[in-house]
């Protein structure tokens, strides 16, 4: 029977396999509509996204930082 700590870590490496997938048709998408524009709108979309950091001022920089130093440091085995 498996301990409940080899059930998380099965989880947590389940979870990371699917994001790394996402991130992955993410970076493909991009490449795509930057090939041909308007194909996909991920890159509208990720000005959006980045807009709305911007308008938020220092407060929107801050947790943008936070949230590339959370997930570089997720993201490295």
């Amino acid at each position: 029977m498996k301990s409940f700590r080899d059930s998380i870590k099965s989880l947590t490496d389940s979870l990371r396999t699917f994001t790394e997938l996402g991130m992955t048709i993410i970076i493909a998408f991009v490449i795509i509509d930057v090939l041909f524009p308007g194909t996909t709108g991920v890159v509208s979309n990720l000005g959006v996204i980045v807009g709305q950091f911007s308008k938020e001022g220092l407060a929107g920089l801050v947790a943008l930082l936070l949230f590339l130093l959370v997930f570089k440091t997720k993201a490295q085995p």
